[in-house]
């Protein structure tokens, strides 16, 4: 059996076990549904509103109105609609985390060896069960932003047919790096084994390999195209975080990106990679940071987001207080300067107001609680208010789906989530959010009087 069908025998079934589950994978959700909610966050960022009715049809929102209305008074519902009591409970949109890792949820030594002993099969289960954590956690999208084998491709468009739990997924294949770059896997490995780790398509070095490699992840079927412009913490090279491709290579990936209308989000470090991204027209930076002064005025010229993910510094202390060899001595150096320098580009960034799009770099740090990095934001500048709207409205923007989530209004997907308790009071309430629904079907029950769908 070749490695492709070995992959599409496990993916399908694990498919199959989702749907079989009894779980909202599959579900058809009702044509109308009328919810009762206490309280309501309809635009982050905005005063919340108080009792309120949301109108469901099917997967999206039909209306929106204040006070609690019965369905008979409402024009154009069903008399005989669902009704669903929310209670008192905080409503808000969906959460949207725009970089994550859904394969894995490893990093350091053990990353390199799950690299060479997890079968893409393995790493497909790995993937459902983070997709499944990150649902029932509150975040109905994501953006993957790294996969080498197509799995999160799979199951994102499993997850599109409802044949898998998880939240809807914008997948950018394979991130593109230069030969020895952040992305070139073959760091760390024993040079007779390169060939062996068919890690050499997403490499790219010069303006017309730097194109074909783009072009290779579109016709993957990628949603997004990511690539490093630095060096980075978790890659085994001494060269340090700074600039690591030419402004005519990065140039060659945003607009090859950009001709296929895809947007780039791109890994940079030091202020130098962050700059020259920035230039050539990137639409997001990650990581970010050494941000500068020169770095703010690009992001202000240029519109782009910046996804802080300071998250990671939770999965580096807490891999380390468990064992305290699970870096390499080149990592942990950089591990640790990351530590002491993590939230000082944030506080520049607000306060000189560039936009900014909540992303965790989970599977560096734990999936399922994507949540914690409210908390690090706050700590770093932002108000709880500013975070929130920064997962909701501002990453919507980013992903390119303003016009159906981040928002809770007429005509948007019906992505929506409960809290007990005001999150913009204290945002640590988003740690524990007790119901989700994502296009309708609700995957997390935790009030009284609530379901999941079947």
């Amino acid at each position: 059996m070749t490695r492709s069908i070995r992959l599409i025998t496990t993916l399908a079934a694990l498919l199959l076990g989702c749907t079989n589950s009894g779980s909202a994978g599959a579900a058809e959700v009702p044509a109308w549904r009328v919810l009762h909610v206490g309280h309501l966050l309809a635009e982050p960022g905005k005063p919340a509103r108080g009792a309120s009715t949301i109108v469901l049809q099917g997967t999206r929102i039909h209306a929106v109105h204040s006070g609690h209305r019965a369905p008979e008074v409402l024009d154009g519902v069903p008399a005989d609609a669902l009704v669903v009591d929310l209670g008192d409970a905080y409503v808000l949109p969906g959460l949207i985390d725009s970089h994550v890792h859904l394969t894995s949820d490893t990093a350091g030594v053990q990353a390199l060896v799950d690299e060479v002993t997890l079968s893409p099969p393995a790493q497909a289960f790995d993937a459902a069960v983070n997709a499944r954590k990150t649902l029932l956690a509150g975040f109905t999208t994501v953006r993957n932003l790294g996969d080498g084998d197509g799995v999160t491709l799979a199951l994102r468009d499993a997850i599109a047919a409802g044949k898998a739990i998880g939240p809807r997924v914008l997948d950018a294949g394979t991130s593109i790096s230069v030969t020895a770059g952040h992305m070139d896997g073959s760091l760390g490995f024993r040079e007779d084994l390169h060939d062996a780790l068919d890690v050499h398509d997403n490499l790219c070095d010069g303006i017309d390999d730097c194109r074909r490699a783009v072009r290779r992840q579109v016709g993957r079927g990628v949603d997004v195209i990511k690539f490093a412009s630095t060096g980075g913490v978790n890659s085994r090279i001494g060269a340090g975080i700074g600039q690591q491709i030419f402004e005519d290579e990065a140039r060659a990936i945003v607009e090859t990106a950009h001709l296929y209308r895809k947007k780039v989000a791109v890994h940079a470090h030091g202020a130098d990679g962050i700059l020259v991204a920035l230039k050539v027209g990137a639409d997001s930076i990650e990581h970010g940071t050494l941000l500068d002064e020169a770095g703010v005025k690009a992001f202000l010229a240029g519109g782009a987001y910046y996804v802080p993910t300071l998250s990671v510094v939770n999965g580096y202390r807490e891999r380390l207080e468990k064992n305290a060899g699970a870096y390499t001595d080149e990592v942990l150096a950089k591990i640790r300067w990351r530590v002491e320098v993590t939230g000082k580009s944030l506080q520049l960034a607000v306060k000189r107001g560039v936009k900014i799009a909540f992303g965790t770099d989970a599977g560096v740090s734990k999936h399922g609680r994507n949540a914690d990095e409210f908390l690090l934001m706050v700590e770093h500048g932002m108000t709880p208010a500013s975070a929130i709207r920064a997962a909701t409205v501002g990453a919507a923007d980013l992903l390119g789906l303003a016009d159906e989530i981040g928002t809770v209004e007429a005509g948007k997907l019906a992505d929506l989530i409960a809290v007990r308790g005001d999150p913009v009071e204290d945002v640590s309430r988003l740690q524990n959010v007790a119901w989700v629904m994502r296009a309708g079907a609700v995957y997390k029950a935790g009030l009284p009087g609530t379901s999941v769908d079947p």
